[in-house]
């Protein structure tokens, strides 16, 4: 990559929540942003005006060839962010194999395929940063989400061993497990005083989090500064996965 350019990024699911704010810091940063929705492109477009970002596009990640699609709409990048997933609340014996496949297609599969359509140029250039969003749940376990739990484990163990593979090149691939978060997906149990305090008690630091602090973590392993941390999972949870 060329000494000054401008490192362009791509951030999936970046219209509310973490995403938002990750994109938000990107821009802030310098980035040449692109903001992911993933069927709403006047939301995109909003959202891209409101933080500042460059570009906005949409993709539907339970499509199976979304990964060429967007690859052809942004071009080459330097950062993919793997942020959006989806999450469905149920006990094991009673979720579907609809659902279950939506969020193995969405959380694991989009994440392989995107590596896939991004990382050769990412080889080529002998940089780039690759950044998956996973969960608490990853180590914490819960009653409702053990299938959401297991395909963030699944990307986890993928992450590892592209990070080694791509080592050699330049290219970095990392994972960030949020806890609990002050975003619109936890909202009724934020907004709700005494669901709240229940969670909170279960995080060392007393509080949830907030985007923005994840953001902050995720704008570090995208700058110089990381160069030498790969294949790691870095918990932004105020403790709770303890």
């Amino acid at each position: 990559m060329k000494s000054g350019a401008m490192k362009k990024a791509l951030v999936t699911g970046s219209t509310q929540g973490i995403g938002k704010a990750i994109a938000a810091r990107l821009v802030k940063d310098g980035f040449y942003v692109i903001v992911h929705c993933s069927g709403d492109i006047e939301k995109a477009k909003r959202v891209q005006s409101e933080i500042g970002a460059h570009a906005a596009v949409v993709g539907d990640l339970s499509e199976a060839d979304v990964a060429q699609k967007l690859k052809a709409a942004t071009g080459d990048i330097d950062v993919l962010v793997l942020n959006a997933s989806v999450q469905y609340k149920q006990p094991w014996r009673e979720i579907t194999a609809e659902l279950m496949q939506k969020q193995l297609q969405v959380n694991f599969v989009s994440t392989v395929c995107l590596m896939q359509e991004y990382i050769p140029a990412m080889e080529k250039q002998g940089w780039g940063r690759v950044i998956a969003i996973g969960s608490v749940n990853q180590h914490r376990r819960h009653p409702e989400l053990s299938v959401y739990a297991a395909t963030k484990c699944a990307v986890m163990s993928f992450v590892e061993n592209v990070a080694k593979i791509e080592a050699p090149f330049g290219v970095t691939v990392n994972n960030v497990s949020p806890g609990a978060i002050a975003t619109p997906r936890n909202a009724g149990v934020y907004n709700d005083e005494e669901a709240r305090k229940k969670v909170e008690a279960c995080i060392p630091a007393g509080r949830f989090g907030t985007p923005e602090e994840c953001a902050g973590i995720v704008a570090f392993l995208a700058s110089e500064d990381s160069s030498y941390i790969t294949g790691a999972d870095i918990k932004t949870d105020g403790g709770m996965s303890l």
